[in-house]
């Protein structure tokens, strides 16, 4: 039986799609999310949220302060992270894959317009970078930081599921690829390019999100 280590807790209908296709399945959390201090306006016209994490200590923030935040226009990466932002009663204009794709919107839809970031302290360059580079202004706010939890395993895997970066970062602290034959499965370009550090075979997910990444996996091991 093949085996695969998630470095995600996954929920019980995860776990069952790997068990049922004749995995054993491990999985831990190889980061935790800490919630930052922060403060914003009452009214913001237009926000940018790239993670559900983002979204998560945003609301909890407000919820420690009492304090509601009213957004008129939310921009966003990933289905997860919108379908977070439309439960909790925000109208999403636009989501995007990865933040090249939503940065390379908004410029040539909203390029006489500002934004407020809410993002982690280790964010990506990237979009912050294309709306700067075209004078868009940006207002970034740290809403949470990534805290490596390593652990070491004793054993070898056929696949190890990756979610982002600092995943990949966290396992790496611990671990050293003997397995020549292991498959680190990504759920996009920029965990992946980090796992390509390590890793021979690097596969990406078709969308960025769990079941994707699951799917990838199935399809890549069996």
């Amino acid at each position: 039986m093949k085996s695969i280590l998630s470095t995600k807790k996954l929920k019980l209908n995860q776990r069952d799609l790997l068990l049922g296709a004749g995995f054993s399945i491990v999985d831990y959390n190889a980061i935790n999310i800490e919630t930052l201090d922060f403060d914003t306006p009452s009214i913001i016209e237009n926000a940018i949220f790239t993670s559900q994490n983002g979204v998560k200590s945003f609301f909890e923030n407000c919820s420690i302060k009492n304090k509601k935040t009213k957004i008129k226009n939310v921009f966003c990466i990933g289905e997860k992270t919108k379908s977070l932002l439309q439960k909790n009663g925000f109208n999403v204009t636009k989501v995007g894959e990865y933040g090249a794709d939503l940065g390379k919107f908004i410029v040539e839809n909203h390029e006489n317009e500002s934004f407020y970031y809410f993002c982690g302290a280790q964010r990506r360059d990237e979009l912050p970078n294309i709306l700067k580079n075209y004078g868009i202004e940006i207002s970034e706010v740290k809403t949470y930081k990534t805290v490596l939890f390593p652990k070491k395993f004793e054993q070898n895997w056929d696949g190890i599921l990756f979610f982002s970066p600092s995943g990949v970062q966290s396992y790496i602290a611990e671990n050293i690829i003997i397995f020549k034959e292991t498959s680190a499965i990504c759920i996009g370009n920029t965990t992946a390019t980090e796992a390509a550090k390590h890793f021979k075979n690097v596969v990406i997910a078709n969308n960025t999100s769990v079941e994707s990444v699951i799917a990838k996996a199935v399809k890549t091991l069996l």
